[in-house]
Parts: structure tokens; C-alpha cells; sequence
């Protein structure tokens, strides 16, 4: 079993930065692949960037390659999504979501545990 729980969402502006983190419990985070979703207003919820459990691979949705990264720090059983550059289209709920099975993979159904998510409102 893995528990996330996200945070670092927040009201910015146009071109502002913000980091999500996802701190997990839970003995298998260590070897789990993570990934960030997020689901706009009226939208479905989308693949946002995935990384392998031991960060050799990473995956990324085109709409935020090269203004995102993820990351994680293991010791310290924690995903994060850094932002750049944001834009009103980034504007949505931002969920993280554990794999134990996989590497990197852009498919929601293939993450067996999810966080409640955490609100990213950019301002134009």
C-alpha cells in the first residue's frame, strides 16, 4: 500500500514557477514508477509526466516538455513536479499517482494509488 499526499499548489500569474511535492508512506514508494495527472475544469484527466523508481526514465506529456521536471528523492519518499513558465492552460487539479508495477508509463490505468490532488490556478 502507498498513501500521497500532494502540495505546493497555489494561485500564480502568467510565467510564475511553482514545485508540487508528493510525499508518500508506504514501503513500496521506493520501487514504485510515479507520475503526475492533472484534470482541468470539464476535461478528463490527463498524463502530465511519469519517472521510474529509480529515475533512469522519465516521460513527459508534449504540452509541458521543457517547462517541467520531475523528480524524486527516495530517501526522503517524495515525488516532485517543478513548473516553469506557466500558462492559463496549466490551470487544473494536479493528482500523483504510484505505479508499483511499471516504468514511467503515461497510462492512468497502470497507477494503483492516487493522492486527493492539489489545485494549480494560473492567472493570465
Amino acid at each position: 500500500q502507498v498513501q500521497l499526499v500532494e502540495s505546493g499548489g497555489g494561485l500564480v500569474q502568467a510565467g510564475a514557477s511553482l514545485r508540487l511535492s508528493c510525499a508518500a508512506s508506504g514501503r513500496t514508494f521506493s520501487t514504485s514508477a510515479m507520475g503526475w495527472f492533472r484534470q482541468a475544469p470539464g476535461k478528463e484527466r490527463e498524463f502530465v509526466a511519469a519517472i521510474s523508481w529509480r529515475s533512469f526514465g522519465t516521460r513527459y506529456a508534449d504540452s509541458v516538455k521543457g517547462r517541467f521536471t520531475i523528480s524524486r528523492d527516495n530517501a526522503k519518499n517524495t515525488a516532485y513536479l517543478q513548473m516553469n513558465s506557466l500558462n492559463a492552460e496549466d490551470t487544473a487539479v494536479y493528482y500523483c499517482a504510484a505505479d508499483p508495477y511499471g516504468t514511467s508509463r503515461s497510462d492512468q490505468n497502470e497507477y494503483d494509488y492516487w493522492g486527493q490532488g492539489t489545485q494549480v490556478t494560473v492567472s493570465s
